[in-house]
């Protein structure tokens, strides 16, 4: 299984970067993890949030591919345990040809990205960054990796 996390706008704090890219390096000892960064709209002081994420949605559906499964990074999704999120992802690892999480612009998704979505996860109950969640969720899939693996990385 493949495993992309598909992010709007690059992160711009040096250090999620540093953080983001080490977690990376190590997801990819486990599986193959990708991460793949739509550029910014351009101009958006003169769009409304909604035709936003109408065009943040049209950007992010043209990476996704028909037999993909799609899981968006919402805080209305469903809550997890890093140990159910292993157990979560084991499963997908051996149904998803390839698995796709998106995070989102600063004001959410389209009702489309919504509608081809075929879960959702929330990261916490608190709210975070858009440059912040990409360094927590990057740690969170390493850390799935090494208990699906019973490293001693995690601790109960």
């Amino acid at each position: 299984m493949k495993t992309n996390l598909l992010l709007v706008g690059k992160t711009t704090d040096k250090h999620f970067n540093a953080g983001i890219k080490d977690y990376a390096e190590r997801i990819t000892h486990y599986m193959p993890f990708d991460i793949t960064v739509i550029p910014e709209l351009k101009n958006t002081k003169a769009m409304s949030e909604d035709v936003q994420k109408e065009k943040e949605g049209e950007l992010i559906l043209k990476e996704i591919q028909s037999g993909d499964t799609v899981v968006l990074l919402d805080e209305h999704g469903s809550e997890m345990r890093s140990i159910e999120f292993a157990s979560w992802l084991e499963k997908k690892q051996l149904h998803a040809r390839r698995l796709i999480f998106v995070v989102g612009g600063p004001y959410g998704f389209s009702k489309d990205v919504y509608a081809r979505a075929d879960e959702k996860i929330s990261m916490s109950k608190m709210t975070f960054s858009h440059q912040m969640i990409r360094l927590v969720f990057t740690e969170q899939v390493y850390r799935a990796c090494t208990i699906i693996k019973g490293e001693p990385y995690h601790h109960e």
